[in-house]
C-alpha cells in the first residue's frame, strides 16, 4: 500500500510540474486593438516597434572582439621574436 501511495504522490508531482511549466511559458494575451504583441510587426502611423535595437551593442562587441584579437596577435608575435 505504501508503494502505491508513493507512486501516486510522485505521479501527481510530475503532472503538476508539467502543467505549471505550460502555464508559465504561455504568451501574454494580445492588447486590445491588435497592435503589438509577440511576433507582430509595427503598425504604420504610431504603432510601437517590437524588439530591442541591437546596432549599438553589436558594434561595441565587434570592436572589443577585434581589439582582443589584435592584442593576442601582438603578444604572440612579440613572444616569437623574443625566442
Amino acid at each position: 500500500m505504501k508503494t502505491i501511495f508513493k507512486r501516486g504522490i510522485l505521479l501527481s508531482a510530475i503532472l503538476l510540474s508539467l502543467f505549471i511549466t505550460l502555464v508559465v511559458l504561455a504568451d501574454p494575451p494580445a492588447p486590445p486593438g491588435g497592435n503589438g504583441g509577440p511576433g507582430s510587426t509595427p503598425v504604420s502611423g504610431g504603432g510601437t516597434p517590437v524588439g530591442a535595437p541591437i546596432d549599438g551593442g553589436l558594434f561595441i562587441l565587434l570592436a572589443l572582439g577585434a581589439g582582443y584579437g589584435a592584442k593576442k596577435v601582438y603578444n604572440l608575435r612579440k613572444e616569437h621574436l623574443e625566442e
